[in-house]
């Protein structure tokens, strides 16, 4: 009888190649993803390794092709539906092509995405897909770059960085919005962020670090400036962090001489947070005041009425930036580019019409 505490010993390369009856090279070809062998060959190889539960040396593979294996994604904040969706895009089309996902999260801060980095440069990932904390502090991802690892950019572009990045239609998406409502004779419209700045408002949306934020409060002043309406920038507000801050940026909003009758939530999490400020103050939705959010997160289509929203195909925008720093790693020449994925504007119940 087999003693259970005897450790089993690993199977091998050779092993697998004995029992496919083929040398230990081409089971290594097979094995490792590389060279050219039959489709028979192949399926001879693979059977065998599958019969015998072989699991390949990780170290050993990495040291013979110069690959891990591995690709390594940074997002903002996995809390936010938004990038949990994008991941799943992402590990989806890795696995397809062979490839392992570790996934870090920055929590939008710039130390935490820089110290996630070196760890997964360290890790010998075979690229990295990030989205960017700031889009103005790049130095270390210039060391990326300086280091040959492939990187794709994503929801965030940086065009000095000549590297691909894979972002929605920021800019079109918030003029989309922004007009929905301003056609429904809205003219006070606020904007709702949670990026962080000082006292909460807007100084200077050129110095918006982030550009997915930067773009959409672009779309969004846009509007209202071809629109006519005085001060577009008053409205528009940051710091939306948390509950209690985002608590605090309604009530502000809320308490100005002239109240805003509309407001676009800059993404899901946001948008969560400013509907449960709203219901705290006994506000209806859109009776009180209407509400456009970005995402087409659950709980947006189960309020009462259900949540206007920008529609962003993430999954779509995560399975493409999986593929194009596929496409790096395999060395595949392509020209350095931004890809956009279309957002659509779903129509629900929460923009009401106002005036006459």
């Amino acid at each position: 009888m087999e003693d259970s505490a005897t450790p089993k010993r690993s199977v091998t390369v050779a092993d697998v190649a004995k029992a496919a009856k083929v040398s230990k090279a081409t089971a290594a070809r097979v094995l490792g993803g590389y060279g050219v062998v039959s489709d028979k060959i192949r399926d001879q190889v693979v059977a065998a390794a599958a019969t015998l539960e072989y699991r390949p040396n990780e170290l050993a593979r990495s040291m013979s092709t110069g690959r891990s294996g591995i690709i390594g994604v940074v997002v903002g904040d996995i809390e936010n539906a938004f990038f949990s969706l994008a991941v799943r895009g992402i590990s989806d089309m890795a696995r397809l092509a062979g490839f392992t996902v570790i996934i870090a999260n920055s929590g939008e801060q710039l130390d935490a995405e820089i110290s996630a980095v070196d760890l997964l440069i360290g890790k010998r990932v075979d690229g990295l897909i990030v989205t960017p904390a700031r889009c103005d502090r790049i130095d270390h991802l210039r060391q990326v770059r300086r280091a040959g690892v492939p990187l794709v950019l994503f929801d965030r572009n940086i065009p000095e960085l000549e590297v691909d990045a894979v972002t929605g239609d920021d800019r079109e998406a918030a003029i989309a919005a922004t007009r929905c409502m301003v056609e429904q004779g809205h003219r006070r419209l606020a904007y709702v962020s949670a990026m962080e700045a000082e006292g909460g408002k807007l100084a200077d949306i050129g110095r918006i670090s982030n550009s997915a934020v930067r773009e959409r409060v672009e779309g969004f002043v846009q509007v209202l400036t071809e629109a006519g309406l005085p001060n577009p920038v008053h409205y528009v507000r940051l710091g939306a962090t948390d509950q209690p801050q985002t608590d605090d940026v309604v009530k502000r909003l809320l308490s100005d001489s002239a109240p805003p009758t509309a407001l676009l939530a800059s993404d899901s999490l946001v948008g969560l947070r400013v509907f449960k400020s709203l219901q705290s103050l006994g506000l209806s939705i859109p009776k009180d005041i209407s509400m456009i959010s970005f995402l087409d997160a659950d709980w947006t289509s189960v309020t009462v009425p259900p949540i206007t929203i920008v529609d962003q195909r993430v999954y779509e925008m995560g399975k493409l930036a999986g593929e194009r720093l596929i496409a790096r790693i395999e060395q595949i020449p392509l020209t350095a580019e931004r890809l956009q994925i279309n957002t659509t504007l779903v129509m629900r119940g929460s923009v009401a019409r106002v005036g006459p």
